[in-house]
C-alpha cells in the first residue's frame, strides 16, 4: 500500500463510519460497465462539496489489490450488483490528487514532480521486472504491463485545479495538458489500462 500506487481502503472507511454517510457505491456498478471498452475514460463533474473525491476513495478501495475491501461494501448498493466480485480488488490503482501535486511541486516543474513521486512507489512494487529503471511514468507503465499483464486504473482528483488556479499560466498549463494526453492515451491496446476517472469542478 503506498500513497499513490494503491493507497489502500483508509479513506472510504472514514467515510463510512462517519455520522452522516450516502451510499454511492452505484457508482462502481456504472463504471464496471465500463471497463474492456473504449468508454473508459471517465469525467465526473458536479458542483464544490458534492462528495467527489469520497467518491474517487470508494473506488480506490472498491479497485485496488493492495487491500481487501469486501466487508466495507457489505450491506451497499455494490454488493449487490452482478458485477460486484468480477472487480474486487483487483486492479493496481494510482491515486492522484493535483492540487497536493501543485502545492507540493514548489519549483520544481509539476509533471516532473508528479512522475518522480509515482515512479518511486512503481519502482518499489515493480524493480525487479524492470532491467532499465531510468524511463519515464508511460514507458515504465507500458514495461510492467509487457511483463505481468497488469492492468492500471487511474484515480484523478482535482484534475483541473492547474486551469483554474494557474489561469494566466499557459506554459504550465500545456505541459500539464500534453502530459495528461501522453499518459492517457491508448498508445498500446485498449486493454492495456483500465478507466480513468477524473473529477472536475463547477464553481
Amino acid at each position: 500500500m503506498g500513497i499513490y500506487l494503491n493507497p489502500g481502503s483508509d479513506g472510504f472507511r472514514e467515510s463510512i463510519n462517519s455520522q452522516i454517510y450516502v451510499d454511492k457505491t452505484g457508482l462502481a456498478a456504472c463504471t464496471n460497465k465500463l471497463i474492456h471498452t473504449e468508454e473508459k475514460y471517465i469525467c465526473i463533474s458536479r458542483p464544490r462539496r458534492f462528495g467527489k473525491s469520497m467518491a474517487l476513495k470508494m473506488l480506490a478501495a472498491y479497485y485496488s489489490r493492495g487491500c481487501s475491501s469486501r466487508e466495507l461494501f457489505q450491506g451497499l448498493s455494490l454488493s449487490r450488483c452482478s458485477s460486484f466480485e468480477k472487480h474486487l480488488n483487483q486492479y493496481d490503482v494510482i491515486f492522484l490528487n493535483m492540487q497536493q501535486f501543485l502545492i507540493g511541486a514548489k519549483e520544481q516543474e509539476l509533471t516532473q514532480y508528479l512522475e518522480q513521486e509515482v515512479l518511486e512507489e512503481l519502482l518499489e512494487e515493480y524493480g525487479d521486472c524492470l532491467k532499465r529503471q531510468n524511463r519515464g511514468l508511460v514507458d515504465t507503465l507500458k514495461r510492467i504491463y509487457i511483463k505481468t499483464g497488469k492492468k492500471f486504473i487511474f484515480l484523478i482528483d482535482e484534475w483541473d485545479c492547474v486551469i483554474r488556479e494557474r489561469q494566466t499560466d499557459d506554459t504550465l498549463q500545456k505541459q500539464y495538458l500534453d502530459f495528461l494526453r501522453f499518459l492517457l492515451k491508448d498508445r498500446f491496446r485498449q486493454r492495456e489500462r483500465g478507466p480513468c476517472c477524473t473529477r472536475g469542478e463547477k464553481e
